[in-house]
């Protein structure tokens, strides 16, 4: 039996919507998958230390806020600190296409904006974690 594909799905900062991230959480543990909701309102620090501490293959930010590129700078940045900079990072929800290349630069490998079909993040996720 293979080890089951272990996530964390996150909200940083001070978004208090978690509706998208909830229905995210859900539909990756009805395809099988270990899912760690942290909740509303995290601290990228304490995202880390979860994502750390749960030895997750995956971190999941859902970020409403506009504030997604700062926040991944942040995050990655303190993955790399934290000797965690191989955890897979992916984004959802309102995230500009102008943005796009800005995240991936930054070392984020899958970004999902609203609307994307559940099924489009969990094939993702399938196919980038060994």
């Amino acid at each position: 039996m293979s080890k089951r594909i272990k996530v964390l799905v996150a909200k940083p900062g001070l978004d208090g919507h978690d509706r998208g991230a909830k229905v995210v959480a859900h539909a990756l543990r009805e395809a099988g998958m270990e899912v760690i909701y942290t909740g509303l309102h995290q601290s990228i620090e304490a995202i880390v230390a979860a994502a750390v501490q749960e030895d997750v293959d995956l971190i999941g930010l859902s970020i409403m806020t506009g504030g997604h590129l700062p926040i991944c700078r942040k995050l990655m940045t303190i993955l790399r600190e934290k000797g965690a900079g191989d955890k897979l990072v992916f984004v959802g929800g309102v995230i500009p296409s102008r943005d796009f290349d800005a995240l991936r630069a930054l070392g984020v490998k899958g970004i999902f904006p609203g609307g994307t079909p559940l099924q489009e993040t969990i094939e993702f996720i399938r196919a980038n974690v060994a």
